[in-house]
């Protein structure tokens, strides 16, 4: 999925670096896991986070590539160490189409196989943020991801779920890593303090965008994901879909989330005609062009050049999905 960024060669070799760095620092002295992990940080994924750091960076030139490839990195392998929690805690046979870690080496396993990406994070942000204001932020962002995570689960099966609620989760366990790639970006890029509240806020808007656009996809009958048509509902996570379907049509909706946990396959089928049958779907999509938009109008305040061309042309390209 790195392809996504064939036509930016640029950000694809950088990319290509940030890959070769995390594949270097993956290393553990037992075949299986290390093997298992290098191909987990290399196989699939848009790289979207790194990419938005280069880009950022890119605008202004402060520090050396070789820590720029180290943060980007560091940011991505943040993001794979919570994507590893996640598989363990739902499940998970696949992602991106390969077998989960916990799938191959047992839960145990990928449990410190996590954390041990999580030290790697840790040991590049000191190889490069000592010091640095940064290093502190970087601590504020991974407890926001996580406090999103906690928040989802707390909401768990909440049939009276809100709309906020499901904007707080998701800015947390999703929107909050974008916004910290854009912001670091900017930051050692040397962009003014402006162009780096930009950059937060353009990331904020972004990420809530992506997941909103995820979650509509997730209703789609003809996934081309590896995930089982609505399997978050059967794990009690309600998203903004079904939440407007809900509010819409509650005597429809709300039993199928009473249930939610022992629906099987065809119930899922029906709950996704439902909820498309409400407008639900046509309601979030419009939510999610409107914070594309904001994320859009923000791009086009920063400084001019090449780098902000890309962004404006990635985000229109990630952000475009089909229905």
């Amino acid at each position: 999925m790195i392809q996504f960024w064939k036509e930016f060669r640029e950000i694809e070799s950088l990319l290509e670096q940030v890959q070769s760095e995390m594949k270097s620092r993956l290393y553990i002295n037992n075949n299986e896991i290390s093997a298992a992990l290098q191909d987990f940080s290399t196989q699939g994924g848009k790289m979207v986070r790194p990419a938005l750091f280069f880009l950022f960076a890119g605008m202004g030139e402060t520090v050396t590539l070789q820590d720029k490839v180290k943060i980007a990195s560091s940011i991505e392998l943040l993001h794979l160490a919570t994507l590893i929690h996640d598989d363990i805690i739902d499940d998970s046979p696949t992602r991106r189409n390969l077998p989960t870690l916990q799938k191959q080496l047992g839960k145990d396993t990928a449990v410190y196989a996590g954390d041990f990406v999580y030290t790697v994070y840790f040991e590049l942000l000191t190889e490069t943020m000592n010091g640095s204001a940064l290093l502190s932020q970087n601590a504020k962002s991974m407890k926001k991801v996580l406090m999103g995570e906690l928040i989802q689960k707390d909401l768990a099966y909440n049939t009276d779920v809100k709309i906020y609620d499901y904007l707080r989760a998701i800015s947390g366990k999703t929107a909050e890593l974008l916004c910290m790639s854009c912001y670091q970006g900017a930051y050692f890029g040397g962009l003014n303090r402006s162009s780096q509240k930009l950059a937060r806020r353009i990331g904020r808007n972004v990420g809530l965008a992506f997941q909103i656009y995820d979650d509509i996809l997730n209703f789609s009958v003809d996934l081309k994901n590896e995930k089982p048509i609505l399997s978050d509902v059967q794990q009690g996570i309600f998203t903004l879909p079904l939440i407007l379907a809900r509010d819409h049509s509650p005597e429809k909706i709300i039993p199928y989330l009473q249930r939610a946990s022992f629906l099987k396959l065809t119930d899922l089928y029906h709950l996704a005609e439902l909820v498309k049958k409400t407008g639900a779907l046509e309601n979030a999509l419009k939510l999610a062009e409107r914070l594309t938009s904001k994320a859009l109008k923000d791009i086009s305040h920063l400084p001019n050049g090449t780098n902000k061309n890309i962004l404006i042309e990635a985000t229109q390209k990630l952000l475009k999905r089909d229905y």
